[in-house]
């Protein structure tokens, strides 16, 4: 195969085109430490918060800054996570933000994470089985869940606004239930099992709001998954395991949310995600800054 022009070269890597990833400016810590006592002051739990700005973070392409994050999050006296169940959370995380960001960006931050963001004594403790292998005869469970996690988010409107996705492309609703809904925005049983961190069905809705806000552009979207947390907490699934099954670690791991479905705590949490994007440069996903200004500058 041919080898690439000098030329061509330069042009991808032309820097309008912000080819690289975003880099950490110094007070990112500050930010994430400051998040974490407004979030200890409203009672909110660590995982909430943790996940929120893992999602935001990894939607600016900033693997030097979720790194940073999970220092924050791990750090001593008074760790928000231990160090390795904090990684877990943060590799989940990214995992699920495909559904809202494309693949590329997930590749790349969290390969960077593993690869020099988190010390070798906690890589070597990572979980390396995966439990999304899909098998035939797991296809009606999976798409049972999916169905069943879009009839949450969207209740009262779920059936017509698959009408209306179809409408767009009749692929569309199918590849929405069945390529993210069913196998990734839910965990299929057994899960933590092997050590993966769980994001369950509160949790995949602050990465929903985390992602969308942080891209800027999708106001409506992001309406929709603040409205679908809140159908979360109404309809009781915000839990794992409802509110009979819950154990003390479920509630634990929620903590907070409740308080994140007001209108006070809904704004808290934009405005929290709005911090991250702003010590971060700004978005630089659709509409951010630098994108189709810079670009008529260079033409």
């Amino acid at each position: 195969m041919s080898k690439l022009s000098a030329s061509l070269k330069t042009l991808i890597n032309a820097p309008f085109s912000r080819p690289g990833p975003t880099a950490a400016p110094p007070r990112i810590a500050d930010v994430y430490r400051a998040i974490a006592r407004d979030a200890a002051q409203n009672n909110i739990g660590s995982q909430p918060w943790v996940t929120f700005s893992a999602a935001a973070t990894i939607t600016l392409n900033a693997p030097d800054a979720l790194a940073v994050l999970w220092r924050v999050a791990s750090e001593q006296p008074t760790p928000a996570l231990p160090p390795v169940a904090a990684a877990e959370l943060i590799r989940e995380v990214g995992l699920k933000c495909i559904g809202f960001n494309g693949i590329p960006r997930t590749i790349n931050v969290l390969g960077s994470f593993r690869n020099s963001g988190l010390p070798a004594d906690v890589v070597s403790q990572l979980a390396t089985t995966p439990t999304r292998v899909p098998r035939a005869e797991d296809l009606p469970e999976t798409t049972a869940r999916g169905l069943g996690l879009w009839r949450s988010v969207y209740a009262g409107v779920d059936v017509k606004l698959l009408d209306k996705l179809a409408e767009s492309h009749p692929d569309l609703p199918v590849h929405i239930l069945n390529s993210h809904y069913g196998p990734l925005f839910t965990d299929p049983p057994n899960h933590g099992a092997g050590g993966l961190a769980t994001v369950g069905r509160a949790l995949t809705s602050l990465v929903a709001i985390a992602c969308l806000r942080a891209q800027t552009g999708v106001g409506p979207q992001v309406v929709s998954h603040i409205f679908g947390l809140r159908k979360a907490v109404a309809d009781g699934t915000w839990l794992p395991h409802g509110e009979q099954g819950a154990s003390a670690d479920d509630r634990e791991s929620v903590r907070g949310v409740d308080w994140l479905v007001t209108d006070a705590g809904s704004e808290w949490l934009l405005q929290s995600i709005d911090r991250i994007v702003g010590a971060l440069g700004g978005s630089n996903f659709a509409g951010g800054s630098g994108g189709s200004d810079a670009i008529k500058a260079k033409l």
